[in-house]
């Protein structure tokens, strides 16, 4: 690739020296990025032509400097054409350092990187997880490739690493791989790290990362329903090891605890608290925080069935990640479960269930092992359901005020009213008693609740043919409006009614 490349030399005039001589100064210029270095000369400014950038002038002195300018013009263009050929990749430090012969030993990017990574191995279940260190290595791969691709180069020095370099290289792992956006930003987030650290070791000046956006994209995090929590507590299987996946996937559903947080869970994170309770204990491995869970039921038998036998003095027979994700896609098949099934997915639901049956946040957030509640709120979705049980609870407490609201005097609707503009036919022995029930509930509802009633069975499809079928509906849309009433109001209700209830 050609670039624009430009050899100048002048008087570094800050530097004047008593004797009134001036250092001479070269500068080398490549696409716009500039080095320069003495010349170990001084010169007169008096004889010297900006324009040219030599010495004027016959004599002696002025004929040995421009001589060493034309020499090193000379060299420098020398190194730059053949840097172009060998290299295909030049930049103005690089011409410096051969011109000047420095080396540049274990400057490169990914001898640091193998450095780094060398490190790490030795530092794995001290205080590196192994799949972090992979994720190094993964992207050590990766930006061997990007530069084999790119620059058909072996390795590069670190402080050719620029923005445009950064660009480059997320625009390959998108276009090459198809990685989604937070993929690429994980990448670019170890890669960033070596930076950092070749900037602490003063190989960089400037770390080319500064001001490089990495933001993760928002994604709608799944969870399973609790019926789909059934389907899979109740199914059975033939394979063991897809009954260890599920009974592991159960556990963190009803702990909440990670997949390596399971896979270190020994005796002594079970622990019993001063009423006696179970309860489960630790650090995540993830960010070292507490996080304290109650041992429910379920968990708890499962505990009791494998009785943590392990040989590795874990409590559960954990599986390797890949192996563990592979068999969850395969349950979720056999369940009828239509989603994305892997290690996370426990975690999410066991969040996203437990806000949602009233837990309240802060507590989620503690038992989940969280440094702040704003994590928490990405990982727990609260669903329609939680919404509508406490609009349920709203709307009771603000039932009379509906009353209060209307612009006209509201018409009583009667017993016959309604069931005249349903076309339900009274009268035959066989309904007495629903109708007798029927009367009841109606006569406990406030007319607005009669208004909203009659509105509903207006636009309802599939409307009560039978007196029998009226009074379901009914009792349905009476205790609904006796739920949403319950934590503001006492409602007293008579022995015939509670018979209707529990027939």
């Amino acid at each position: 690739m050609r670039s624009t490349f430009k050899v100048l030399f002048y008087l570094k005039r800050d530097k004047q020296k008593s004797n009134g001589l001036i250092p001479l100064f070269c500068r080398i210029t490549v696409d716009g990025q500039e080095v320069r270095f003495g010349m170990k000369c001084d010169v007169n400014p008096k004889y010297w032509d900006l324009k040219t950038g030599k010495a004027t002038g016959r004599t002696a002195e002025a004929s040995k400097v421009n001589t060493l300018v034309d020499n090193t013009k000379t060299a420098i263009y020398k190194v730059y054409r053949e840097m172009q050929e060998r290299d295909n990749y030049v930049t103005a430090e690089k011409i410096k350092n051969v011109f000047l012969g420095v080396e540049q030993k274990h400057q490169t990017l990914l001898e640091l990187f193998d450095h780094h990574n060398r490190e790490r191995k030795l530092l794995i279940g001290v205080n590196v997880s192994k799949s972090t260190y992979l994720k190094y290595c993964f992207t050590r791969s990766r930006l061997a490739d990007f530069i084999t691709y790119r620059y058909n180069l072996n390795d590069i020095p670190v402080k050719e690493v620029n923005r445009q370099f950064i660009g480059d290289f997320e625009a390959y792992l998108i276009s090459q791989y198809n990685y989604g956006k937070n993929h690429v930003v994980t990448v670019l987030k170890k890669f960033r790290h070596i930076i950092e650290l070749a900037l602490n070791r003063e190989w960089i000046s400037r770390n080319p990362f500064k001001d490089y956006k990495l933001q993760w994209q928002k994604v709608d995090r799944g969870y399973l329903t609790q019926s789909e929590i059934e389907a899979l507590m109740g199914v059975q299987f033939e394979n063991q090891r897809m009954e260890h996946a599920r009974d592991i996937f159960v556990f963190c559903i009803f702990t909440g605890l990670a997949y390596t947080d399971v896979t270190h869970l020994t005796n002594e994170n079970i622990q019993s608290s001063i009423d006696g309770k179970m309860w489960i204990k630790g650090k995540r491995r993830k960010t070292d925080t507490d996080y304290n869970v109650p041992l429910l039921n379920v968990p708890k038998i499962i505990l009791d069935k494998y009785g943590g036998a392990s040989p590795n003095g874990s409590l559960l027979p954990v599986l390797s990640i890949s192996l563990y994700n592979r068999l969850l896609k395969k349950i979720a098949n056999q369940c009828g479960i239509n989603k994305n099934m892997s290690s996370h997915l426990a975690r999410h639901t066991f969040a996203t269930l437990t806000l949602t049956k009233g837990v309240s946040i802060e507590s989620v957030s503690k038992m989940l092992g969280h440094t702040s509640i704003s994590t928490t709120q990405i990982y727990a979705k609260i669903t329609d359901r939680k919404i509508g049980n406490e609009m349920n609870l709203f709307a009771g407490s603000v039932k009379k005020l509906d009353a209060k609201f209307q612009t006209a005097p509201m018409e009583d609707v009667t017993f016959d009213d309604i069931l005249q503009s349903l076309k339900i036919r009274t009268g035959k022995a066989s309904d007495t008693v629903w109708e007798t029930l029927a009367v009841k509930i109606w006569d406990k509802m406030a007319n607005v609740e009669r208004q909203s009633f009659q509105s509903e069975m207006k636009i309802k499809e599939n409307s009560p043919k039978t007196i029998r079928d009226f009074y379901i509906v009914l009792m349905d849309s009476f205790l609904e409006n006796l739920n949403g009433q319950c934590n503001s109001e006492t409602l007293s209700v008579d022995a015939e009614t509670k018979q209707a209830v529990n027939l």
